[in-house]
């Protein structure tokens, strides 16, 4: 067994406008393995999207520690600067979310391409990189549309297409088949199986989706701010 994530005691808590406290994380630990389909399932306001972005390094943790396991090199996400982090997730993990968070004004193409040119590649290359990956979504044909013409399914594939440029070792996803109807929701399931046999890419879901569920490596539930 490999593991490329460790995540040991995360505890996570927000305060409301009245100042009161709500636990939301509660000592998660659990290994994620390299190239698997991990889905992280339980109930709404379990703390399932709280984790991803713990482990994302898009929130930080009250407490524990999130180890990336990059090239047999052990990372502990608390000994990197915002600087360092920033381009820790850049290179290293990439999000497909519920909503696609496309941005409007740019075209298909010019969606995947950004967090390549961010990273400081050169657009000759980012650009040819993007097509190939818009022709394995199947949205090659609408690389020059715009997100508000294209359907909910379009949309999403381009999203993974987005967090695959840059090649990542994981990719997170929080809900990603939410706003889709059933026959968008299983292209997208086996889309994700698709990528993950090609590049060996590891995905941990966070879904209330019994397709997606059946179609992972592990599913670990959460319930009451633990993974149980």
């Amino acid at each position: 067994m490999s593991v490329i994530i460790e995540i040991n005691n995360i505890t996570k808590s927000y305060s409301n406008n009245k100042k009161e406290k709500n636990v939301v994380l509660k000592g998660v630990s659990t290994s994620i393995e390299r190239s698997k389909i991990i889905a992280l399932v339980g109930p709404s306001g379990v703390g399932k999207s709280t984790l991803l972005h713990i482990i994302g390094t898009i929130d930080e943790p009250d407490s524990g520690e999130i180890i990336y396991n990059i090239d047999n090199i052990p990372k502990k996400l608390s000994q990197f600067n915002r600087s360092e982090l920033d381009i820790f997730r850049n290179k290293t993990i990439g999000f497909v979310f519920q909503f696609h968070y496309l941005l409007p004004e740019f075209t298909a193409l010019e969606n995947v391409m950004l967090p390549k040119l961010i990273s400081g590649s050169k657009p000759s290359d980012t650009k040819k990189e993007a097509i190939k990956l818009l022709e394995l979504t199947g949205v090659a044909d609408k690389q020059n549309n715009k997100p508000m013409e294209l359907s909910g399914g379009e949309q999403q594939r381009i999203a993974i297409a987005r967090a695959l440029i840059n090649k990542p070792e994981i990719v997170l996803a929080d809900e990603p088949t939410g706003n889709l109807d059933a026959k968008n929701a299983m292209s997208f399931v086996d889309l994700i199986k698709q990528i993950q046999f090609e590049f060996s890419t590891t995905f941990i879901i966070a879904t209330h989706s019994s397709e997606i569920a059946s179609i992972s490596d592990v599913v670990l539930k959460m319930k009451d701010g633990k993974i149980i």
